[in-house]
């Protein structure tokens, strides 16, 4: 699979302070099937014992061209997983590291280069938001010593728990001296369009872009809210799910905590109701790009 690049910008002149959304693929990986589509089986089950592989996914990061300046929602994977044999803990979370994923990452596929593709660096960015701290969605953060770093501050709390390398949290790769990490909270509200959400944030603090607590895949998942005037709104979910599709037809993934997962499914299923024209864009959806074309 090559990577993809797509743009959606307004039809016409408009004062949306979302200028354009654009989605590129920072690699692609092959998981076992039991991670996107779900299993009954333990984690550590399927993943020590699991013999399939899906075809290549893409590893999608959104980037929002606003008023206020440029966002980033997750930052990909870093080329230094494929090429540096220190990149992972070794030893038996090290073998797990392997069994989990198959990766390929190019040259022309850095978040360096997928920037490039729409005219930016990294300089350029002014917000990065990291819907939650797994390594496919912090590998451009070496990069990013400019830009201010949002996580969930139930997110943060895993790197200080107990054995957080195999928990999925590569802290070395997170903990980078001159990173400026921002730790946000939600805020409750009463915003009938939200429901039934109950807690949020402001980004911007105009509405445009939302962010939502969707726990599950890990403590502190969250997915953004792009609103977008005339254009239809979007919710980038990260991992909540690994499909629309799959979403819609009320699988949950093998990687996480299934009632949280199910729960905040069902928030963002329940969202889409009163919002038709919603679209969800997963972080390894193939059909990402071409739906944000069309939407």
């Amino acid at each position: 699979m090559s990577t993809l690049t797509a743009v959606s910008r307004p039809d016409q002149a408009t004062s949306d302070p979302v200028r354009a959304v654009s989605v590129v693929s920072t690699a692609t990986v092959a998981n076992h099937p039991e991670q996107p589509y779900g299993t009954w089986k333990p984690l550590y089950w399927w993943l020590l014992t699991s013999r399939k592989w899906t075809a290549p996914l893409p590893i999608n990061a959104y980037v929002i061209e606003h008023s206020k300046g440029l966002v980033l929602f997750d930052t990909g994977q870093d080329r230094a997983s494929v090429t540096d044999s220190s990149y992972f803990p070794g030893g038996f979370v090290g073998y797990l590291y392997d069994r989990l994923t198959r990766f390929h990452i190019g040259e022309e596929d850095t978040l360096v280069a997928q920037l490039g593709t729409l005219g930016y660096s990294t300089n350029d960015v002014n917000l990065a938001i990291l819907s939650h701290l797994h390594e496919d969605h912090i590998g451009g953060l070496p990069e990013l010593t400019k830009t201010d770093l949002l996580v969930a501050n139930a997110e943060w709390g895993e790197l200080s728990k107990a054995a957080p390398e195999a928990r999925g949290f590569l802290r070395k790769h997170i903990e980078i001296p001159g990173l400026k990490w921002r730790q946000i909270g939600f805020d409750s509200t009463d915003d009938p369009s939200l429901a039934p959400f109950t807690k949020s944030l402001d980004v911007m603090g105009d509405g445009s872009l939302v962010l939502l607590p969707t726990p599950g895949h890990t403590a502190g998942s969250m997915s953004l809210l792009v609103r977008r005037g005339k254009k239809s709104p979007l919710l980038l979910v990260g991992d909540l799910t690994y499909g629309a599709d799959i979403l819609e037809r009320g699988k949950i993934p093998g990687v996480g905590v299934k009632q949280q997962l199910r729960a905040s499914s069902e928030s963002v299923l329940a969202l889409k109701q009163h919002i038709p024209d919603l679209v969800v864009l997963p972080a390894h959806d193939p059909t990402a790009a071409q739906r944000l074309l069309e939407s």
